[in-house]
């Protein structure tokens, strides 16, 4: 029996060394930490810039709501009162200029009164449609409407040509024109205390419309706080991967840095601008109304200068409009602001760990 050759023995393994070993694990551990540094950069640019973009957007639409509603039904519905009450106003004036002066009897001596209560029905018509105080402003012109019917029909028998002029016939003048007049300026229910009511009512809502409120101060600060925070997370995020990634730059987190710096600043300022424009507007508009109201006794003049004043403040009120390519720019700033970053640290993320680790 012949021995078998005993199979040679095998050389123990050799550990690594200790210094590789920890080098090793150092890196591993190192790595596994700054994937999870990038995640949560990840994370917190994704929240805050879905709150700053959202918030921004809210923000300067309602500004911009403002200005369009100020331009498109504000201020032609506190033209058409302070026109309507001028006008108003006018028609008397010219009905008793024309009794006092003994031309009623005259055929067509009232076409100037005729010629300004067309003006004032007018004017009603267009705050029928167009006012801006809701139900209340609603229950105060409807009323107007056979007011104005009564006040009508009375100086219609003042300024009409009878067929018998007689003394009688000079002091049933005097009465209708007397009862127009009471029509017409009667406290708290007459045409012209129903339109003051109105006017202050609506001058009390564009003033709510265009001040920058509490709501409006808060949605400012909240926008402008997460793109501030926006800004340091995405400058953060670049260190990280400059000191630990080797990574000097990343493209997607500079241009995300710039468009968030931007947005930051730009819709914020033209929001001021807005508001300053539209501030501006409001006090035109008041003082447009307090000179109607202070027509009194004659309003000729008085409807001169506000035909005078209507042109300037539109033309203010036009320039508070922004072209839409400004809300669709910031709209798609926001867009960008929301993607860019995300996808900076996601494609790190993606070549350097998930790949790696999958």
């Amino acid at each position: 029996m012949t021995d078998q050759p005993s199979p040679p023995a095998t050389a123990p393994a050799t550990p690594p060394a200790p210094g590789r070993l920890r080098r090793w694990g150092h890196a591993r551990r190192t790595g596994s930490r700054t994937r999870h540094l990038l995640e949560r950069h990840l994370a917190l640019a994704l929240v805050l810039s879905l709150v700053g973009a959202g918030s921004l957007l809210v923000s300067y639409r309602a500004a911009d709501r403002a200005a369009y509603e100020l331009r498109t039904a504000a201020a032609p519905a506190v033209v058409d009162v302070a026109s309507t009450r001028l006008a108003l106003l006018r028609s008397y004036e010219e009905a008793r200029a024309s009794v006092d002066s003994g031309l009623a009897p005259v055929v067509d001596a009232g076409e100037e009164y005729r010629a300004q209560w067309a003006v004032a029905f007018q004017g009603h018509a267009r705050l029928a449609r167009n006012q801006i105080d809701g139900s209340r402003g609603k229950a105060i012109i409807e009323p107007l409407y056979g007011l104005m019917g009564a006040y009508a029909q009375s100086v219609n028998l003042a300024t009409t040509r009878q067929v018998d002029a007689t003394h009688a016939d000079e002091l049933l003048r005097e009465q209708r024109l007397r009862e127009a007049d009471y029509v017409l300026r009667r406290p708290v229910t007459g045409m012209v205390s129903r339109l003051d009511l109105l006017q202050a009512n609506q001058l009390e809502k564009v003033e709510a419309d265009v001040s920058f409120g509490p709501a409006r101060y808060a949605g400012w600060a909240v926008a402008e706080l997460a793109l501030v925070a926006l800004f340091v997370t995405v400058l953060s995020a670049l260190r990280v991967l400059r000191r630990r990634c080797g990574r000097r730059y990343e493209l997607s987190l500079v241009a995300a840095l710039l468009l968030t710096a931007a947005l930051a600043v730009l819709p914020l300022w033209a929001a001021a601008v807005t508001h300053h424009r539209l501030d501006a507007s409001h006090r035109a508009l008041r003082a447009l109304a307090t000179d109607a109201v202070s027509a009194s006794p004659r309003v000729e003049s008085a409807q001169q200068t506000l035909a005078d004043r209507i042109p300037r403040v539109h033309a203010g009120l036009a320039d508070d409009g922004r072209p839409p390519w400004v809300h669709y720019s910031i709209l798609t700033g926001g867009v960008l602001v929301c993607v860019l970053p995300v996808a900076g640290c996601a494609r790190r993320l993606n070549a350097d760990y998930w790949r790696a680790a999958g």
